[in-house]
């Protein structure tokens, strides 16, 4: 009983204190919640718990439907050919980078589905600070169709990693295509339905609303396709994404709606989920040979392939937008960590290359967060100059 205590004591006094750490520093909350679950973690405060666990699996899902209400299908659709052409590019781009990485230093397999994934999650906090800028506009858009590319990929490495490469992955790969299949016609019906009858997507979630009917409509959306991806044994995090999905799609009258689900998550579920993910990295292994140079070596490239890769948008950008716009795909945080711990849990890497990758991640947020900082500084200065 006293350990629990003591548990839900430090996981309280941490997500009460971490904005305070993290406005000290000027970085953002999650990696100071990571840092400080593993501070806490070693010195005993944390330990293993069933609910722990099942909260923070609760927190990583709500961060992923989260992350689907950055994705507005219908803005997405209507991206521009072009456009959509050098995103498909981008993305490409990226994932033959890491190919040639991980063929060139003789890696396994999983590098090739880890360096390229791309999460929205922290960039959403970026157009915070920076405001609607450009190439923020053009990172959010190109992040959520490759976020969106990740976690398909995701959801099919998990049945890999789960069922091996025979009978078992067709099938669920099966159950994956036609669950796409049925959610395409649903999303078919609910545009039709919403466009023949207007007052709908209002009734369901109405303007004036004091029974918070947004709120448990939202989170029906996303227990049901959970539920629905437990049920054909795919990946949960998939199931919540397209339920993020749903909101700015067919509910765009209620522009609040996603600020209002997010602040609910990062205030309460998901800080869960980064503490228990910083409790889970012990601090002795940062004394294991070559771990520091292996995480260093892992987060310099997953930067150095997206910026090169985001050159395909100079014309559209100019050089240093696009820079900017590919440094803001460097912090894959949350998709990042809960892949190398699928693949850790599935014997795909060893504990070496598993606390490297969470390290990375940390490094990651750090120092591109202050190179975005000083860029845009420095074109803020410019400007002045000129004027």
């Amino acid at each position: 009983m006293g350990d629990n205590v003591l548990l839900i004591s430090t996981i309280s006094l941490i997500i009460i204190f971490s904005p305070f750490f993290a406005k000290i520093f000027k970085l953002p909350t999650t990696p100071i919640e990571i840092i400080l679950g593993s501070i806490f973690g070693y010195i005993g405060f944390l330990h293993d718990e069933h609910l722990f666990e099942i909260v923070a699996e609760l927190g990583f899902l709500y961060l992923m439907f989260i992350a689907g209400t950055e994705v507005d299908l219908k803005k997405v659709l209507k991206t521009p050919a072009t456009l959509m052409k050098r995103i498909i590019l981008y993305i490409i781009i990226l994932y033959v980078f890491s190919i040639a990485f991980a063929l060139y230093f003789d890696l396994g397999k999983i590098f090739m589905v880890l360096l390229p994934l791309i999460s929205v999650g922290l960039v959403a906090t970026l157009s915070k600070e920076y405001g609607k800028t450009p190439w923020l506009a053009l990172s959010m858009t190109a992040g959520g169709i490759g976020e969106v590319v990740s976690i398909a990929i995701l959801t099919i490495t998990s049945a890999a990693l789960h069922s091996g490469f025979g009978m078992g992955l067709m099938k669920t790969l099966s159950a994956l295509v036609l669950f796409l299949i049925f959610m395409y016609i649903v999303f078919r019906t609910m545009q039709l339905l919403f466009w023949w009858f207007p007052k709908v997507s209002t009734a369901l979630m109405p303007h004036n609303d004091n029974k918070e009917q947004d709120i448990r409509l939202s989170m029906g959306i996303f227990f049901l396709l959970v539920g629905a991806m437990l049920y054909l044994d795919l990946e949960l995090a998939f199931g919540a994404f397209l339920a993020g999905i749903f909101i700015p799609t067919f509910f765009e009258h209620k522009h609040e709606l996603p600020e209002k689900l997010a602040s609910y998550g990062f205030g309460f579920l998901i800080p869960i989920f980064f503490i228990h993910i910083g409790s889970s990295f012990n601090l002795e292994a940062l004394s294991i040979d070559g771990l520091i140079s292996k995480a260093v070596m892992i987060a310099f490239v997953m930067v150095i392939m997206r910026v090169l890769a985001s050159l395909v948008f100079i014309k559209a950008l100019g050089l240093r937008d696009a820079i900017l716009m590919g440094l803001s795909h460097s912090m894959p945080l949350t998709l990042l960590i809960a892949m190398a711990t699928l693949a850790y849990h599935a014997n795909s890497i060893d504990t070496l290359h598993y606390y490297a990758f969470i390290l990375a991640a940390l490094f990651q947020v750090i120092s591109v967060m202050i190179v975005i900082k000083l860029i845009n500084n420095q074109k803020v200065e410019s400007k002045e100059i000129k004027t």
